[in-house]
């Protein structure tokens, strides 16, 4: 057979043609989106759409996130990343990234001849970073043959349209954005917190190179579970950054010497600062508009505040108040917002710690020590048995456990039985989780058995919540007792109570009988004779002031005499009390349950001339571009005139400074201007203490879980030795940082016309008989 060059020559040029052809109509038709899937140019544009919301304190530290579940992705800018963290993401996956326009001929050659053809290992990868970034934006699940052997293709021209669409500043951007770095840290930003607790821009050389080299594999090279490995990758990363010449041989080799360091932050909304706050802030920007539907007869008096928060509080219901360019509500979840709070992270430190150490680490086992062995516990003594099976029960019911047992059709009785069988179990304690084995029913006696508290303070002039601890611990006792959570406030209403009297004209120094006061409860019952428990100076001519200084029920009451419960309440609503408030003459002991930050708020009007400030959380959100959106400013109320307001400062420094609230002076030390109260509710199911500098109100409260859970004995169960203390060491803490700005040298300013609260004191004649329901509604 003769051979005939010239036709295999033509031949070869017709399958080279026909090739080149038809690569280039499979690339045309792959671009046109004929052929496997490209993204449409809006998802070009735009295709991180999805970040996490920050919170952020007052002193710019982030609090926590909010995020879709593995989505806790923040945005960062390239400007906020360190250099060395992209040279040496530049070294190790593509080393001519700034040489070609997504698709590297010459790494894709090197990789065929060196691996395809002798086989030789650690040739490098073919795929550029724009290709990489392609692959996680885009990687559809290949279902065939034709879809795999199509993906690599499809990447190549998402690859080149990206480099038309963004800079190599953007596209390294948008790649440390979009990387799952694990344990919840997505991107870049998230990544350096969690394993570094550090910013993009702060991160060092070697902790760059940690983080770039889990790109290649981030389970295989993951610095939590395989130290050594990650240290070794690590040190290839290094060895790159010298190759490349972004470090020095000497730099290179005193880095790889360093020890493999981390500071773990796990991710967890339940975990980190200020938890309770976050919660409290997401359902307050998320409500939705008041439906009278959705609230059942017993949750009237809710809807009405719900209804008012909405009309009247631009951050209640936040993201479905407004909308985005597109016309889309704002969503916490994805949208990357900046809420910029008012929190201050090292007073929230502060206030979290004070609970710890004191209700946590003293007051608990004090209380232990008292229910130890007795068969009531941790109930009083006052229970019965059957009302405390009845309390159990109920929890039990709504227990995670009782109601999977449900759903799997179990009957009650077999329910029952189940929560009766011991079972291994991990279990909350002051001094770490504790594994053991108890019956499920015992289990909930056990956590019943912790007591509970709640803090908030807020600077007077502003507003501004500076630290707001709704339990304690968020991962175990979720209910927020500075907004959601409300108790009967005991004697800390007695201020309110007392300023009506001397809005009415009534002065400090007025004195009165100190006796046993009788006042009518209404038709058809007998007169309320209010006890005193330690009573003093019975039978004695006292002074309202002194009424205070030691919370005496006779005086209060003597006061409430005088004056219309329908009017007391009326000024219980402007200082700020929402829930249901019944006018009784009971009612001047505190038998009203209000909330923690309904307090605060209540009490910043003494410290602030008569005005009332409402708790300001947030001060502007911007989007995830740094724009701001939203701005919020203080709220302020008239509540007393400045006399009043000058009179009530009087009683109440009063109260710390030789009455109920005395121990801040001598087992704590402060000698800073204070006002405050005390208040122990009936059977001292709760202790409040509220307290106000010239800058700073604040309030705690400290209880069972169930009214029915507390101490048995006053000692410890009195408002001065469960709540006091958590203040006492807050501010003992807050005084002792001079960066904060607030001193014990802060003075109460006075107007001189009103700097004798006693002007015009007069002796008030005692009520001998009951005092008709008719004549103080007169």
């Amino acid at each position: 057979m003769k051979f005939n060059a010239k036709k295999i020559i033509l031949w070869f040029w017709i399958i080279f043609a026909t090739g080149i052809v038809s690569l280039f109509l499979i690339f045309f038709l792959i671009s046109q989106g004929i052929i496997g899937y490209v993204p449409p140019v809006e998802d070009l544009e735009n295709p991180i759409d999805k970040y996490a919301s920050q919170v952020i304190s007052s002193d710019n530290k982030l609090l926590g996130t909010y995020s879709r579940e593995r989505e806790n992705r923040i945005f960062v800018t390239y400007n906020d990343l360190n250099p060395n963290l992209v040279n040496a993401l530049i070294a190790t996956e593509d080393e001519r990234y700034r040489d070609h326009s997504g698709v590297d001929f010459y790494a894709l050659g090197r990789v065929f001849i060196k691996t395809g053809i002798f086989g030789e290992e650690g040739a490098g990868g073919g795929s550029t970073i724009t290709q990489q970034l392609a692959k996680l934006l885009w990687s559809p699940k290949s279902n065939s043959f034709l879809d795999r052997a199509m993906k690599k293709p499809i990447e190549w021209v998402i690859a080149v349209k990206l480099e038309r669409y963004y800079t190599k500043e953007e596209i390294v951007n948008l790649y440390l954005n979009k990387f799952d770095f694990l344990h919840n840290a997505v991107g870049i930003q998230s990544a350096a917190w969690v394993y570094f607790g550090k910013t993009p821009k702060t991160l060092s050389t070697e902790e760059s190179a940690v983080l770039i080299g889990m790109c290649k594999n981030p389970s295989l090279f993951n610095p939590i579970r395989r130290p050594e490995l990650t240290k070794g990758r690590r040190n290839e990363v290094l060895n790159l950054m010298c190759r490349n010449g972004y470090i020095t041989v000497d730099e290179r080799d005193s880095l790889k010497a360093l020890p493999l360091v981390l500071t773990y932050n796990k991710v967890d909304h339940k975990d980190g600062l200020a938890p309770y706050f976050r919660e409290f802030l997401r359902l307050l920007m998320t409500a939705k508009e008041p439906n009278k539907n959705d609230y059942s007869l017993a949750q009237k008096q809710k809807f009405a505040e719900d209804s008012l928060a909405w009309l009247n509080n631009p951050l209640y219901g936040w993201c479905n108040k407004n909308k985005k360019a597109n016309g889309d509500n704002y969503n916490l979840h994805i949208d990357g917002l900046r809420i910029y709070t008012t929190v201050d992270s090292r007073m929230q430190t502060y206030a979290e710690e004070a609970i710890k150490e004191h209700v946590g680490l003293d007051l608990q086992d004090r209380f232990f020590k008292e229910k130890k062995g007795r068969s009531y516990a941790p109930f009083s003594r006052d229970m019965k048995t059957n009302d405390i099976e009845g309390i159990i029960n109920r929890a039990m019911k709504q227990s995670d456990r009782y109601k999977r047992l449900k759903k799997e059709g179990l009957s009650e009785n077999k329910i029952r039985e189940n929560f009766d069988m011991p079972a291994d179990m991990t279990l909350f304690s002051w001094h770490g989780l504790k594994d053991t084995t108890m019956t499920p029913w015992d289990s909930i006696k056990y956590m019943k058995s912790f007591l509970r508290s709640g803090m908030m303070s807020m600077e007077v002039p502003t507003g501004h919540v500076k630290a707001y601890v709704g339990g304690v611990d968020f991962q175990y006792f979720q209910y927020d007792m500075v907004n959601t959570g409300r108790r009967q406030v005991g004697s800390t209403i007695k201020p309110f109570l007392y300023s009506l009297a001397m809005q009415d004209g009534m002065t400090p120094c007025d004195q009165m009988m100190h006796v046993q006061p009788y006042l009518d409860a209404g038709p058809g019952q007998a007169p309320w004779e209010p006890k005193n428990p330690g009573g003093k100076r019975i039978g004695e001519m006292v002074t309202i002031k002194w009424g205070l200084q030691v919370s005496s029920n006779w005086i209060t009451a003597n006061i409430m005499s005088r004056v219309s419960p329908v009017a007391f309440v009326k000024l219980l609503r402007s200082y700020g009390l929402k829930g249901d408030i019944d006018p009784v003459v009971s009612l001047c002991l505190g038998t009203c349950d209000v909330s923690i930050a309904e307090m605060v708020s209540g009490y910043s009007a003494f410290a602030n001339r008569g005005v009332r400030m409402e708790p300001v959380y947030v001060t502007r959100i911007e989007d995830k571009e740094g724009n701001t959106i939203a701005s919020f400013s203080p709220q302020i109320y008239d509540v007393i005139n400045e006399e009043t307001a000058f009179k009530m400062l009087d009683m109440l420094r009063g109260v710390v400074d030789g009455g109920t609230a005395g121990r801040l002076r001598v087992r704590y030390g402060i000698t800073a201007q204070m006002g405050g109260k005390t208040g122990t509710t009936q059977n001292h199911s709760d202790g409040w203490f509220m307290c106000f500098t010239p800058t700073l109100v604040s309030g705690v409260w400290v209880g069972g879980e169930d009214r029915s859970i507390h101490f048995d004995g006053m000692n410890n169960g009195q408002a001065a030795e469960m709540a006091l203390p958590v203040y006492g060491l807050f501010i003992q803490k807050v005084y002792a940082e001079p960066s904060l700005g607030y001193f014990q040298s802060e003075r109460f300013e006075v107007s001189k016309e009103y700097q004798n609260p006693c002007k015009n004191a007069v002796v008030l004649p005692y009520h001998s008989t009951p005092v008709g329901i008719d004549d103080v509604f007169e």
